[in-house]
Order: structure tokens, then sequence, then C-alpha cells
């Protein structure tokens, strides 16, 4: 399968079952899509926030644990 090459820094494939991978220059996996279009659109994300660094005060954060008595 073919890869191309977005923004001169990541390669996109279709892979086994019609899914989408991103790939840095050198290899290294970065997101799986369903649609190519969302692939690039997830990898240009992802890139960005690497790059500029994640907003922690805007992040929505999660807990495991339940409290209280069942």
């Amino acid at each position: 399968m073919e890869k191309k090459l977005y923004d001169d820094c990541f390669f996109v494939e279709e892979k086994k079952y019609g899914l989408w991978s991103s790939f840095d220059k050198e290899g290294k996996g970065l997101i799986t899509a369903l649609t190519e279009e969302e692939c690039v659109k997830g990898t240009r994300f992802y890139l960005k926030g690497l790059q500029d660094g994640w907003d922690d005060a805007n992040m929505v954060k999660h807990e495991g644990t339940v409290g209280g008595k069942l």
C-alpha cells in the first residue's frame, strides 16, 4: 500500500480492514482513524499539541473510583 506524505512531516497509509494510520518520518505510529481525512486531521491536532504543549487548564479530568457506600 502506498504512503502519502502530508505537511512534509508525516505519512498516512491505508491499513487492514480499511483503517488509516499515520506515521512520523522515522516510522513511529501516531494516529489510527476510520477515514483518511480524519486521520490527517487527528494527526495534525496531535502534532500541534506536542509542539505547542497541551492546555492543562481546559482538559477534562476523570476519576476512576466511585465514592460512597454500595
